[in-house]
């Protein structure tokens, strides 16, 4: 039986939009459902700070983060989105609480407003190495869109 983490309800920026864990053999994926695209990629980004932090819900809006990600395709914009994130945590300590993703023709417009992880404060979840290629699907439905990937842990 699946092991499934499920925000829905207790998330703390909407109830509209969805992400969810679920266990990948040494991996863990995560699932996303949001009416429109940009709340697609923003509540991604949601799910990785869930993954990187236990509570990510406790985290101060103190620091804003701006950047954009080039590229056409859905699913390649997702990781590289998720991509950069990690990135950004991995060199400065940023992780975001709150995200505002806007679809260009170029590509993607992110702001995430957050904090600097401080350990004594924070709580680690998961090590991520790596959000990754394997199971990377995007996709539109009547009613909006889903997303589902994986990140090596």
């Amino acid at each position: 039986m699946e092991a499934i983490d499920h925000w829905r309800g207790r998330s703390w920026y909407k109830v509209d939009t969805v992400f969810e864990m679920f266990d990948h053999t040494a991996d863990l994926g995560l699932r996303i459902t949001a009416d429109d695209l940009p709340g697609l990629f923003s509540e991604a980004a949601r799910g990785l700070s869930a993954v990187l932090l236990d509570a990510p819900d406790r985290l101060a809006v103190d620091r804003q983060l701006r950047f954009s990600v080039e590229g056409t395709a859905e699913d390649h914009l997702l990781l590289d989105l998720l991509s950069e994130l990690l990135f950004r945590f991995e060199t400065t300590g940023f992780v975001g609480r709150e995200f505002s993703v806007e679809r260009t023709s170029e590509g993607l417009r992110v702001q995430a407003a957050g904090e600097l992880v401080d350990p004594a404060r924070h709580r680690f979840a998961h090590e991520v190495k790596a959000v990754t290629y394997h199971g990377l699907r995007v996709d539109e439905h009547p009613h909006g869109w889903s997303a589902e990937l994986i990140v090596d842990i």
